[in-house]
């Protein structure tokens, strides 16, 4: 019974194994029949697509030179940026070129051309000395130094350390002018990366110079000729700053850029945006690169033709651009030399926006210095989005949404102007006394009483003459998260790079918070003041403050296809309900009545409303690090007309007089800019 059992198993086993061999037998099939299958179509069927992929594997491809860069317009179609041809002669060095041939190399560019080596250093002078005198140069290094040099004690380079000190002026003295020249040339074809292609002459290279480098490229190994591109400026140093810059033929990408340029397949010898609009817009403005196929003969084959970058339209009027900064460097010459305590006044910023799309018409800054006895203007646009100012009571605006907004301001209240008086500290009190005001004439005149009674709300204090001023700290953050949402003390998110978010102060002593609801705390740019009156002018609405306008596809002629244009971008909406916004915009229209602190500002007929500021700021007065003398700085934030905004008007002019707002010893050079600027705009357009 049990052999019959174990019979039945040893066949139940072999019937097992014997299936699972058939299985194994089949999959094996199934896999060759697909090997053969896939064969059969990599090698018959698409044989000649595999063939041609391992031929263009096997391809070499090279790019050429840097292509020209797109075209920026202004708002007008009229051109900003262009590039112009340049002829230019290049060295590559050729694989195996020895030292001793390109010397050779550099003294018969010498005899073909003219090279300014007046930039030459004795350095690198000494350096091409040596590489001629060799023997001259190993006997200037002592026995024991060479018996160093042996024993590694000393490296080779500390070798040729000493070899360059001891080239004498002497030694120099045999060389010429053409000397000289080779010197700069040889110097010039070994600067930078050693597979890199060299800019030997750029500038002003003659027709003559460039024929007979043409002619005799045959031997000249290494040297070729091109036409190169520069950037061209039809309107010079206007709006200059703000362009930006790219870099040269001969730098390539910047080495502080280099990682982020490399990381986008940029090749470190490209030429690039390193500043401003052109560094911003870089991804728009580059050409497309001109691809070869480098044959096995070492011939060249175009595959794809290079283009130059889109090109790209700016917000900015380049007329109106043009007036507002020859107004401001007027002004600035002009109250320099006659006004009293402008000692250091030494700026002036204006900017003017649509506040509807957030586009910006004009953007402008001025620098002015003294040098050899004369003043001196030189541009400083970029101040608008990185300089600071102490923006004194053109705040105000924002700091009655707060008293609005948190309740401890009520529409149409009356308040006494009278100074207030806290413990250990000098009377707080606005320029003039107003005696009982409600909240629109707080505006009109710019009292300060009114905001300090809105802080101390705010801060939960209960005002009494003599007050120890105790408030919740977290009233800080309530002012400035309501003024963020102006745009101040926060990035405006404008499309440069640079933008700083202003100085915010560090202590929360409890009298801050009565400086800080009248702008006399934390510090501003320009740019984050004309975000905050544009989002008052348009009712509430923080909108992102451009440059770019349109994109276009690169033509021969004018602007004719576009890609993209550009639409307006609200950042964020204030949080307030709209008839505190009314009221707000309301006082401000106030501002420009008679007896208000704009009052002749702006000329009435453009019915503007706004805020102006004075403010109490420090400057160094003797370069010692220490900001220590103080003086007075005036805001202008505006727009027009009242009833349906078009545009606004920032006007900063830091340190325009001395001492402090009590005693009043400044310039009127705010009012005097704001007059003729916003004139200027309305006669452009009426």
């Amino acid at each position: 019974m049990r052999k019959k059992q174990n019979h039945k198993k040893k066949k139940s086993l072999l019937f097992s194994i014997h299936s699972r061999y058939k299985i194994l037998i089949g999959i094996i099939f199934i896999v060759f029949l697909l090997l053969t299958v896939k064969l059969y179509e990599v090698q018959i069927l698409e044989n000649a697509k595999y063939v041609k992929e391992v031929i263009e594997l096997s391809n070499n491809y090279i790019e050429g030179p840097t292509a020209p860069r797109g075209r920026i317009y202004d708002r007008n179609g009229k051109l900003l940026v262009d590039n112009v041809p340049v002829k230019t002669i290049v060295y590559k060095k050729p694989i195996g070129m020895r030292t001793s041939e390109e010397i050779a190399l550099a003294y018969q560019l010498a005899n073909f051309i003219e090279v300014d080596f007046r930039g030459l250093k004795e350095k690198d002078l000494k350096k091409f000395w040596i590489l001629n005198h060799s023997e001259e140069a190993d006997k200037k290094i002592q026995k024991e130094e060479w018996q160093a040099l042996e024993e590694r004690k000393i490296t080779a380079s500390q070798i040729e350390d000493k070899k360059i000190a001891r080239v004498t002026e002497e030694d120099l003295a045999v060389y010429t002018d053409l000397d000289r020249e080779a010197a700069m040339i040889y110097t010039k074809m070994n600067d930078g990366y050693s597979y890199a292609e060299k800019v030997i002459k750029k500038e002003n290279v003659t027709d003559e110079e460039y024929a007979i480098i043409g002619e005799n490229l045959s031997i000249l190994d290494g040297i070729t000729t091109r036409m190169d591109w520069e950037r061209y400026y039809p309107y010079g140093e206007t709006f200059r700053s703000i362009l930006g810059n790219i870099s040269s033929s001969e730098s390539g990408v910047p080495a502080e850029l280099k990682d982020s340029y490399l990381a986008l397949g940029y090749e470190l010898t490209d030429r690039v945006g390193t500043s401003y609009l052109e560094k911003q817009y870089e991804a728009l403005l580059k050409g497309t690169k001109t691809k070869y196929k480098v044959s096995p003969n070492g011939s060249y084959e175009l595959v794809e033709e290079g283009s130059r970058g889109y090109d790209i339209v700016l917000t900015i009027d380049i007329e109106l651009q043009k007036q507002v900064e020859k107004i401001i460097a007027d002004e600035l010459l002009s109250t320099k030399k006659k006004d009293k305590y402008t000692q250091y006044l030494d700026r002036g910023f204006v900017v003017i926006q649509d506040p509807k799309t957030g586009e910006i018409l004009a953007m402008a800054g001025k620098k002015i210095t003294k040098k050899n006895g004369q003043y001196v203007v030189s541009d400083y646009s970029t101040g608008v989005i990185n300089s600071i100012v102490t923006p004194g009571s053109s705040v105000k605006a924002a700091s009655h949404i707060v008293g609005y907004t948190t309740g401890n301001l009520k529409i149409g209240e009356v308040r006494n102007d009278a100074c207030v008086k806290l413990a250990a500290t000098p009377l707080k009190c606005s320029f003039h006394s107003y005696g009982n005001i409600n909240d629109l004439q707080a505006l009109k005149y710019s009292s300060n009483t009114y905001q300090f009674q809105t802080a101390m709300k705010v801060g939960g204090a209960k005002y009494h003459y003599g007050i120890a001023l105790k408030v919740d700290e977290k009233a800080f953050d309530t002012y400035r998260n309501i003024f963020a949402q102006f745009g101040l003390g926060v990035k405006t998110e404008i499309d440069l790079p640079n933008e700083t978010e202003g100085l915010k102060g560090t202590s929360r002593q409890s009298g801050l918070l009565l400086d800080f609801a009248i702008g006399q705390y934390d510090n501003y740019t320009p740019i984050q003041l004309s975000q905050y009156i544009t989002t008052v002018a348009n009712g509430g609405s923080r909108m992102k403050p451009r440059l770019l306008k349109a994109v276009y596809e690169p033509t021969k002629e004018k602007l004719t296809s576009l890609v993209f244009q550009t639409t307006p971008s609200v950042l964020n909406t204030v949080d307030a309900d709209k008839k505190y916004m009314d009221r707000v915009k309301q006082g401000l229209r106030m501002v420009f009545a008679s007896g208000g602190t704009g009052y002749g500002f702006i000329d009435n007929k453009y019915s503007p409303a706004g805020k102006t500021g004075t403010s109490e700021s420090f400057v160094d007065k003797d370069n010692d690090g220490e900001i220590d003398t103080p003086t007075l700085s005036t805001v202008l934030v505006a727009y027009a007309p009242y009833k349906n905004p078009k545009v606004t008007f920032t006007v900063v002019t830091p340190n325009v007089g001395t001492g402090n707002i009590s005693f009043v010893q400044m310039s009127s050079i705010n009012k005097r800019l704001s007059q003729k600027v916003s004139k200027k705009y309305f006669e452009i357009y009426k």
